[in-house]
């Protein structure tokens, strides 16, 4: 029977990571990554038997792959602290991963709630996701070297989506929305100001309509409602505000090189909060 490794990557989940390390009782193993913690997700991890990785992390992609290294079965189920494995999910992994043809990665359903409301369509755009590439085995799966939702890459063969979702509590509120979208665009400023690669205000402006239509017609936004307006508004406001944010640290960083006395460029550092939530 093939080892399963249950992997979580926190920075202070206290509240929530109980709840998510439980659903994951059904691995052999549960590793958690602990980034710049100050709560008590390190002793909450420990005391419910997870082996915990403690470290410093400014880049997303890195303790994600701390996470892998420190597994120690041939599969890995992948969560965030805010998501968690029903029982038929559960089921459906360990008998995915016991088949001789099984293949090398999977695509796992989501289901998103806002606060208590369910939403199923309309997701995307860098702002959420109906299904995500969580179970592999270990070595198919590595990420990019980026702050917030690292692009990803598989060595391997894809074996198709499993039949049960993930459970996300993405938001708790539309507030929490708009506070999650500010934290996002601030990092993904920060990626785009360190490579360099801001495009023109037009392009991003352009992108954020197409986004903003992908998301409302395209993956039917418009069944939910309100929330799948909004939802495709926030879809659509990512790269715009992404851009501006990496021309303002770009600015500052002008001011702080020719301040300095046209020294050593000061970096600029971001507030890593609450990177717990999934694409």
């Amino acid at each position: 029977m093939p080892v399963l490794s249950g992997l979580v990557c926190v920075h202070n989940e206290e509240a929530r990571l109980a709840e998510c390390l439980q659903r994951l009782a059904f691995c052999d193993e549960i590793v958690v990554v602990a980034d710049r913690c100050t709560d008590r997700s390190e002793a909450i991890a420990r005391k419910m038997g997870a082996r915990v990785v403690s470290g410093i992390f400014p880049v997303e992609g890195l303790r994600k792959t701390a996470g892998v290294e420190a597994c120690r079965g041939d599969w890995i189920v992948e969560l965030d602290a805010d998501e968690a494995v029903t029982p038929a999910l559960a089921l459906e992994i360990r008998e995915t991963v016991a088949r001789a043809d099984a293949a090398d990665w999977y695509q796992v359903p989501v289901d998103n709630f806002v606060g208590e409301q369910l939403v199923r369509h309309g997701w995307g755009g860098s702002f959420g996701a109906s299904s995500v590439a969580r179970l592999f085995r270990k070595g198919v799966k590595s990420w990019k070297s980026e702050r917030v939702h690292p692009g990803t890459t598989f060595a391997g063969v894809y074996g198709g989506r499993l039949n049960n979702a993930i459970l996300h509590k993405v938001d708790d509120d539309i507030a929490d929305m708009v506070q999650r979208l500010n934290r996002y665009t601030a990092l993904r400023g920060q990626d785009l100001a360190d490579s360099g690669k801001i495009k023109s205000l037009w392009d991003d402006l352009f992108r954020g309509v197409r986004r903003f239509c992908k998301c409302y017609v395209s993956r039917k936004g418009y069944k939910e409602g309100d929330m799948g307006f909004l939802i495709a508004v926030m879809a659509g406001l990512y790269p715009l505000l992404s851009n501006l944010k990496a021309r303002e640290i770009r600015a500052l960083t002008r001011v702080q090189t020719a301040r300095s006395g046209g020294g050593a460029v000061i970096g600029l550092e971001i507030e890593d909060a609450r990177l717990g939530h999934s694409v």
